[in-house]
Parts: C-alpha cells; structure tokens; sequence
C-alpha cells in the first residue's frame, strides 16, 4: 500500500472576509510529482503557503507521515521551498550558496563538501562550485536554488511558480530538467502553475483548483481526457464547449442534433454542458456527417492546422494534420466517445434573484433599484424576479449598476459565458466581451426585461423562519 506524506484535511482560510480555501482535502503520496493548478487567485499557493507552514489554516488538519502538525513552525516540518525569485546570495558562488543551510546547521566540512557536490551533479552544475552567481543564466541559477533546498535531504520539496520568470524556451528545457532531478532523488514535489502544459508534462497527479476550492485532482491524461466539468475542460487545454440539452441516459442535443454518447445519470431533459476536443473532431465530406460548417479561419500549428468552423451560428475549433482552405464546406465527424458531458457550472438557465417592493412601483434587489409601471404591489412585499443572462451587460465600472467578482469565463462557440459574484450569489451572463477572471467587473441590468412576480406566501414565511 502506498503511504501518504502530505494530508490536507477539510481546509479552510478566509482572508478579510473572502474565503481563499473552501474545504480543501488532498493526499499526495510519496515520492510522486503533484502540480496544484489554476489561474491567479484561486488558492493553489495559498495551499503551498499552508503545507510549508508560512500560513495556519482558520479550519482543518495538516498531516505529515500520519502525524498533525498544525503547530509545527515551518523551520522544523521536513519541506523546503523554491520561488520563483530565486533568492540566492549575490556575494557567494554556486557552492556556498549551496551550503549554506549545512553550514547554518554545522555539519562537519567533509559532509558538507560531499554532498554539495553530489547535489550540483544531479542538478547538471558539475564543475561551477566556484562560479559567480551574477554568471549563470537564469536556468542555472533556478538549478542552483533547487539544489540548494534539495542538500538539505527534505522529504518534500515545494516549488512556487519557479519556472514563471524564464523565457519559453529554457522553460521548457528546465521541465525536463526537473523531471530528471525529481526521479534521481525521488523526493516528494509539489508545484505550483497556472501553465497547463507544464502540469500535463511533468506531474504523476494534477490538482485544478478554483476560487479555492478542488475542481478536480487525477492523472494528468485522466484530466484532459475526462473533465468533470467546463472550467476544467476549458482551463486544462483548447475545447469546443457548448450549451446542451441531455434528452435521456445516453443520448444528448447540442447544435440543433440529437446525438449517442456514453454518459448517464444526468437525469432527462436537463441542461448541460458538451465538451469535445478539437482533436478528435475528423473533417469529411459535408453529406458523410450530421453536422456542416464551412471553414472560417486556418492557423499552421507546426504539426497540426488549426481551424476554426462556422456551424450553425456556432464556431468550432479544429485541429488537423490536414488543412482545408479558408471557405469551404465541410463535416464535422465525432463519435459518442469524442462527447464528454459535464454537469453545468451554474444550475439553470436563468438566474432567480430576490427583491423587495420600496413602493407601489419600484423594486430593490443587490442595491439596484428600478420602476415597473403597473406592478401594484403594496410596499414591503417580497417578489422573485427572473434575469436572463442575455439582460445582464458588461460595462465600465463607472456606468455600472453593480460591481461583481468574475469567477469564470468559458467560450460557448458564439459568445462568452460568465459566472459573477456578488451579494453572496452568483449570477450568470452572456457578453462578446473577453475580460480576465478573478478581477472586479462592471455590470448592467437591462430591467425592463426582468420578470418579477410576487413570492408565495409560504417561501416569504420560510425566509422569516
């Protein structure tokens, strides 16, 4: 049985007032390679921060080897970390820097020297003991810092975006290098990224994070193959995703067809999301497929052409060793196996938002308020109206009705679709606009299209209760 070294155990942190870990449980065995990933601000170093001891979690456990250590100062838990600014002694060389936790601890010259220079071997620095720092370039002084935290004999070793400040290539020159040191030492690595492809490369266990909570944590192949739902899809690589109506177990309608997949259990006639890679939709003959489009836009990829097709008012993208040229028509070929079916982000089509009569005419919900002649309801009555996301904007935070947190975006083939915060609710929008997640945004309600209706007596009574 594989042992566990590092259990987090029902996690929480709240900064503020904003929860930054939400119940957050994870397992990291022995020895593997695990990426915690995500955009920024969604907790994944919050949660290193956590394991190294720099931050107590308000709620939850911390276990090493079986045993809590909540209390443990960081200076005596078996990890060390890794930044992304190196933070490495200008006035020494490669070799003192390198031993400087040795000498801090006062092992003997020998020992130090040993195994310096057995570190520096495994990292490919033989030879540079006695090299500047202000010589290497900044993969060998990325390679210096992991050794310098590795000489130590750590049992897990916590690495914070350590790639982010080097350029593509050496990038990714130093994931392999990573990869090698990490399976000469067979120490416990645990990374932080928001770059998918280096959690797809390296890690034996990707864990996608969220506003602070685990999306979804598995095999990387497991990951891109399988995502539970379209954020993960979305972030973890390139995906056609669209709005889908799942008719009954096996058999589901997007794009105005009714099509066979391998997915049940989503119960009938319920909305959904559909997530095909574009690797896997084959172009044919338009007569040969259920779907046609003609092609709007080709990029060469170097191994691959990417083209983007127009269907139905809906783009797909598609990836190709074969390239069709821009206008011609063209079928889209999948198999029930291609659709991977995910429960939607935000339950329901439409959002459901309370309010409150201030006067015969006008009503109040989220700070907003706005006149509907006719409504004749008496003051303080509770109403429940329904916003389509079509009648929610994207403006300017100066022309706003509210300003509201923006957890997620995710393409739709035709449009964006967006999950916000707010007044401890979330609200979802359609927009053509691209705006960057996790970020404050600007949004309009177009009111003169908001159903409101008064609450029944017994949810009014509920609320009060």
């Amino acid at each position: 049985m594989e042992r566990s070294s590092i259990e987090l155990k029902n996690i929480y942190l709240d900064f503020e007032n904003d929860r930054i870990l939400d119940n957050v449980s994870l397992s990291i065995k022995d020895g593997d390679f695990v990426t915690l990933l995500g955009p920024s601000g969604c907790g994944k170093t919050t949660t290193l921060r956590i394991i190294a001891g720099f931050l107590q979690p308000d709620k939850g456990d911390v276990y090493f080897d079986g045993k809590r250590i909540n209390d443990l100062p960081a200076y005596k838990r078996p990890v060390n970390t890794v930044f992304q600014r190196y933070a490495l002694f200008p006035h020494l060389n490669v070799f003192d820097n390198v031993a400087f936790g040795l000498k801090i601890q006062k092992v003997p010259k020998a020992e130090i020297r040993e195994r310096v220079l057995k570190m520096l071997e495994i990292v490919d620095l033989k030879g540079y003991e006695r090299r500047r720092i202000q010589k290497l370039s900044g993969g060998q002084q990325q390679r210096v810092a992991i050794a310098r935290a590795l000489v130590n004999n750590p049992k897990v070793l916590l690495l914070d975006e350590p790639l982010g400040a080097l350029d593509l290539k050496l990038r990714k020159d130093m994931q392999i290098e990573l990869m090698d040191i990490h399976k000469k030492t067979g120490v416990t690595f645990i990374y932080v990224t928001h770059d998918q492809e280096e959690a797809l490369t390296m890690s034996d266990m990707v864990v996608v994070m969220k506003d602070g909570v685990i999306q979804q944590q598995g095999k990387p192949e497991d990951i891109y193959n399988e995502p539970k739902n379209a954020f993960v899809a979305d972030f973890i690589g390139e995906s056609n995703i669209f709005d889908a109506t799942m008719l009954e177990d096996y058999k589901v309608s997007f794009c105005g067809k009714t099509f066979e997949c391998l997915d049940a259990g989503f119960g009938v006639n319920k909305p959904v999301d559909v997530v095909i890679r574009p690797e896997d939709v084959d172009l044919v003959e338009p007569d040969k497929a259920a779907l046609t489009g003609v092609v709007d836009n080709v990029v060469f990829k170097g191994v691959h052409y990417e083209m983007t097709i127009q269907c139905g008012g809906l783009y797909w993208l598609v990836h190709s060793t074969k390239c069709q040229p821009v206008g011609t028509s063209v079928g889209l070929d999948f198999g029930p196996d291609d659709i991977h079916i995910m429960k939607r982000l935000f339950d329901g089509d439409v959002n459901i938002v309370e309010g409150e009569v201030t006067d015969e005419d006008t009503v109040f919900f989220m700070d907003v308020e706005f006149v509907r002649e006719g409504l004749n309801l008496p003051e303080g009555t509770k109403v429940r109206l329904t916003i389509s996301p079509k009648d929610i904007e994207v403006v300017s935070t100066d022309h706003a009705d509210l300003t509201v947190y923006l957890e997620s975006l995710i393409y739709k083939g035709d449009y964006n679709e967006l999950i916000v915060y707010t007044h401890e609710q979330s609200l979802l929008l359609h927009s053509y606009l691209d705006q960057q997640v996790a970020t404050d945004i600007g949004i309009k309600f177009h009111t003169e299209n908001i159903a409101v209706e008064p609450l029944p007596a017994e949810e009014v009574s509920g609320d009060e209760g």
